[in-house]
């Protein structure tokens, strides 16, 4: 009886634990809840794509051996890290696909970072571009130098090439130059007076009647004999208002010329446009480097270039010209001019200075988006690439560029598209001039235009030389 009661009373205990708060029990104290956060959390914000700012600043010029060294410079204004996408592509400046690149990078809030791009591989020397996209946005898309002076483009002259231009200098020798002078005074100073001159040069072909060409001149007053500067124009505006500026007779260091060869400036403007044009000139060029394109013996440049040469010899005429210091500047066109002065003239020249000069390479020229790839395009008729080669090789500044010797300042903007830089380095890769006697200028985010030191360098030069 006494294990039977036990087990009843020990599965009632069990029964009751069970139960945990059956009648007859005092149940324990619920615990005190948790307080609850009240407290409305907004969603992590997404950053502003607007405060990604990118750059490319320039470093070495944006001219290198072998490969470009790009630093793509990228600033955050968020103040969260953001990850930001970046795309680059390479292309020659004929426009070949060389290699392209996508990538990410993390910038931190309120942080830049500079990314560093090259290619896999060394580039051929050459020109290339560079596309730089970051976030789909274009941060810069520029040309670069890769080893320009390396750039090899031999010339390409005809085998009559010497005898082409011996037959030009014998014409124009033929042409009496009947040179006239009129001073125009209110230009003129006791040290150095100016001169309108007008003269005579090669007709526009093998025969014809003399083309009259115009130019200021100015002809120091002391009687000594003075070093003699050529200045060249880039292509005429054709503007009716547009001026010739006349030169001040203010200094009577050196004994200048001004041209205005056949149909341009002086010899295309408006009666009372320029001092001492009294009548109306007139171009019968039309669009200049179009003008009989395809036949060298009246194609425009053939004149133009014997208006250079007929400008010098006029200047050898003066009594003060000391033609054994004899220099030559200009740009664009007048860039052509200034070589065709050095390689065509009578006197061999001390130095010039050619800013990105027009005429040069053709080769390349007509696969380039140029001035001269836009003319050729426009006014080629029937006629084939390799004619057209064949007639300007004559005219091309990397076949004139052999016969210069003399000390030469030259420069490209690396981002014209008027005459890109490969088109101005290959005359400069094939001058006779000595490694040390040539300087090249490049304008990195130059165009069409001057370097920002470019009469400084050329006085300089020609100073040194006088």
């Amino acid at each position: 009886m006494k294990k039977a009661s036990f087990l009843i009373i020990a599965l009632m205990a069990m029964a009751l634990v069970a139960c945990g708060g059956c009648k007859g029990t005092t149940p324990e104290p619920d615990p005190e809840p948790e307080p609850q956060d009240t407290t409305q959390v907004d969603p992590q914000q997404e950053p502003d794509l607007s405060l990604i700012k990118s750059s490319v600043p320039v470093t070495d010029n944006w001219v290198w051996s072998g490969k470009p060294d790009i630093t793509i410079h990228i600033e955050n204004s968020n103040t969260m890290a953001v990850r930001v996408g970046v795309k680059v592509k390479f292309t020659t400046d004929k426009k070949v696909d060389v290699e392209a690149f996508a990538d990410s990078v993390d910038v931190a809030g309120n942080g830049a970072f500079d990314y560093k791009v090259t290619t896999t591989n060394n580039l051929e020397p050459g020109f290339y571009r560079a596309s730089c996209v970051v976030n789909s946005k274009t941060a810069k898309n520029f040309c670069f130098g890769i080893d320009p002076f390396k750039i090899v483009s031999a010339p390409d002259k005809q085998p009559d090439f010497d005898q082409f231009w011996q037959t030009a200098k014998d014409q124009l020798a033929a042409v009496d130059m009947n040179a006239k002078l009129t001073e125009i005074e209110s230009h003129s100073s006791a040290a150095r007076k100016v001169y309108l001159v007008e003269m005579q040069s090669v007709p526009d072909g093998l025969d014809g009647e003399p083309v009259i060409i115009r130019g200021y001149y100015c002809e120091p007053q002391d009687g000594q004999k003075h070093p003699v500067i050529m200045h060249f124009y880039g292509y005429d505006t054709q503007g009716t208002k547009a001026k010739c500026e006349c030169p001040s007779g203010g200094s009577s260091t050196n004994a200048e010329f001004y041209l205005s060869h056949r149909g341009q400036y002086l010899n295309n403007r408006p009666a009372g446009t320029n001092p001492g044009i009294e009548e109306a000139t007139e171009n019968i060029y039309g669009d200049w480097f179009a003008y009989h394109l395809g036949d060298e013996n009246s194609y425009y440049y053939r004149g133009a270039y014997m208006d250079v040469v007929q400008a010098v010899r006029f200047m050898a005429t003066r009594e003060t010209s000391d033609m054994s210091k004899l220099f030559a500047e200009g740009s664009s066109q007048g860039g052509a001019l200034t070589y065709a002065c050095a390689a065509l003239s009578d006197w061999p020249c001390s130095a010039i200075a050619a800013n990105v000069a027009f005429m040069g390479n053709f080769a390349d020229a007509i696969s380039i988006p140029s001035l001269v790839y836009w003319e050729i395009n426009d006014n080629r008729g029937t006629m084939t690439d390799e004619q057209i080669l064949r007639s300007l090789s004559y005219f091309d500044t990397k076949n004139l560029t052999p016969r210069i010797s003399c000390a030469v300042l030259a420069s490209s903007g690396l981002q014209d598209d008027v005459c890109p830089p490969r088109l101005n380095v290959v005359p400069f890769n094939n001058l006779a001039t000595p490694e040390t006697d040539k300087e090249y200028i490049f304008g990195p985010e130059m165009g069409h235009s001057f370097p920002g030191n470019w009469n400084t360098k050329m006085n300089a030069l020609f100073n040194s030389k006088m």
